[in-house]
């Protein structure tokens, strides 16, 4: 397990340590007598000053932080000013999805009876809690085409006469392909209205620079692993629910008041310990590995009380109960990122696609049009029988222009972020395939990025022109710009299979270079 999941993982056993240090919010269980409700009640310390709402017991430093519009939302969502369409056939690698937790059942008013009375001691069970929503990356999986738009968790149901406790709601699990990237994000609707007023402001505005440029306030709160943006759910609109006699009536009784003084330490236990659980990492959660549990996305509400609990020696037949806590609403993005040791990069009909081909199991669309390749593909390369094994993934081709939303855009490259090595492939029968090499450089994000990863050069197409001089000549121009780069260099004919199998060899030490380095 790693440092990351496991810090994950150890939220619920902070959870129980911080809330004793709250209020104590172990409420009778059931069947409680007048004297357990009693001592039970009187653990609660009413609230004297409302500001210590805010400051005695926040559970963590909590600021505001500006970030760009572009970090909480995906361009694949804004179609009317973004001409990518992100899916061929069943692939999808993107995608934004409401989620929402059940809301607790509100506890039960009720009062036991038998043939011997017809008004007993009160009776009534708890609400059930609300069901959480959860997600799991596992194995077998490789598009998002599958996920809903919303997925919504149950309520929990409300309690019943006789102290029976509502059935709690069912849980909603979201299993994706390992690789997946889960990132908070705005309401599509609102980052369009964000972009249509930016856009009203200035009509030459580009959506990039729109993205870029508008700021979204976010509440973050920080620990000592990393900042995580705060989560709020919606106020709760009444604190009791009344039976037979109305909230009028009980707030002018001295007693009714005493309770609901004590019964704000309770709730604000609650919204302490819902604040401590409705984080979500401002980096977003990483899945590229198979995942054996579940992580809670957003957890549901929690059942309220039954009048069951408010039996005391001065409080005989208590006519009111806990409505159950709110359920949480948000919205997420979710982005496949592949998982490949290599990706390739080039020019549309730079021969990526065949290249794949020819050195794997993948057979991608073939074509001598431009962005023949809409989706990645990814392909496992085997130097032979018993030998080592590699992956490669050939993403859409990339044009001038594409960092600012030309041709396909750059959103494929998610599929090669996690990749160690980089392969550019060339076309040796272009005018200029220095030139082409260096544009690429530029596009996918300057050369500083592109020194992060291991780089292999591939001149492709070595087969057109062979007999010209001026053919030798530009290959002898990218090898020597590679090797002042520190990168190495291959000539291939994809189409005719000339020297696939060295390139193979030479993508292999790309893909492991660190162990080469050793």
């Amino acid at each position: 397990m790693s440092i990351a999941w496991s810090s994950v993982f150890k939220r619920e056993l902070r959870l129980e340590r911080f809330l004793p240090r709250v209020y104590s919010t172990k409420v009778p269980d059931n069947a409680p007598r007048a004297a357990d409700n009693e001592q039970w009640l009187e653990t609660l310390r009413p609230i004297t000053h409302p500001e210590q709402k805010k400051s005695d017991h926040d559970v963590s430093y909590t600021r505001h932080i500006n970030v760009p519009l572009g970090e909480v939302t995906s361009v694949n969502y804004l179609q009317r000013y973004n001409k990518h369409k992100h899916s061929q056939g069943n692939f999808v690698d993107v995608r934004i999805v409401k989620c929402k937790s059940g809301a607790g059942g509100s506890g039960a008013v009720s009062f036991f009876r038998d043939a011997g009375r017809s008004i007993g001691p009160p009776d009534g069970g708890d609400g059930g809690a609300g069901g959480s929503v959860y997600i799991q990356a596992v194995a077998g999986l490789g598009s998002l085409a599958k996920m809903k738009t919303t997925y919504t968790a149950e309520d929990g149901e409300a309690g019943a006469a006789r102290q029976l406790d509502g059935m709690r709601g069912r849980d909603v699990l979201i299993q994706v392909p390992v690789g997946t990237v889960v990132k908070w994000c705005l309401p599509p609707q609102k980052v369009r209205e964000l972009v249509e007023r930016e856009m009203r402001k200035d009509n030459n505005a580009t959506l990039r620079s729109i993205l870029g440029s508008t700021a979204v306030n976010l509440s973050v709160s920080s620990d000592s692993h990393r900042k995580k943006i705060q989560l709020y759910r919606h106020e709760m609109a009444e604190s009791w629910l009344f039976k037979d006699k109305s909230k009028e009536y009980h707030e002018n009784k001295d007693w009714f008041k005493d309770l609901h003084k004590k019964m704000e330490a309770y709730d604000h236990s609650l919204e302490q310990s819902e604040l401590f659980n409705d984080q979500f990492p401002l980096a977003g959660l990483d899945l590229n590995q198979p995942m054996t549990k579940p992580v809670c996305l957003l957890k549901g509400g929690q059942g309220g009380l039954g009048n069951m609990h408010f039996l005391t020696n001065l409080i005989r037949n208590p006519r009111f109960s806990k409505p159950g806590r709110n359920g949480l609403e948000q919205h997420f993005l979710f982005e496949l990122k592949s998982i490949a040791d290599l990706g390739l990069i080039g020019l549309p009909n730079a021969g990526k696609s065949t290249i794949l081909n020819k050195i794997s199991n993948a057979k991608p669309k073939i074509g001598h049009w431009q962005f023949t390749t809409l989706s990645p593909t990814i392909g496992t390369v085997s130097l032979g029988f018993g030998q080592d094994v590699f992956t490669v993934a050939d993403i859409p081709g990339i044009i001038q222009g594409a960092s600012l939303d030309k041709g396909m855009g750059l959103e494929f490259l998610r599929h090669i972020e996690r990749s160690n090595g980089w392969v550019f492939v060339l076309d040796l029968s272009n005018k200029n395939p220095l030139n082409d090499l260096q544009l690429l450089i530029e596009e996918v994000g300057t050369l500083e990025k592109v020194k992060t990863k291991n780089i292999l050069i591939v001149c492709n197409k070595v087969d057109i022109d062979a007999e010209k001089s001026e053919s030798f000549a530009k290959y002898l121009q990218v090898e020597k710009f590679s090797k002042s780069q520190g990168w190495d260099c291959v000539p291939i004919s994809a189409l005719r299979e000339e020297n696939i199998d060295v390139l193979k060899k030479k993508m292999f030490k790309c893909a492991r270079q660190s162990e080469f380095d050793k």
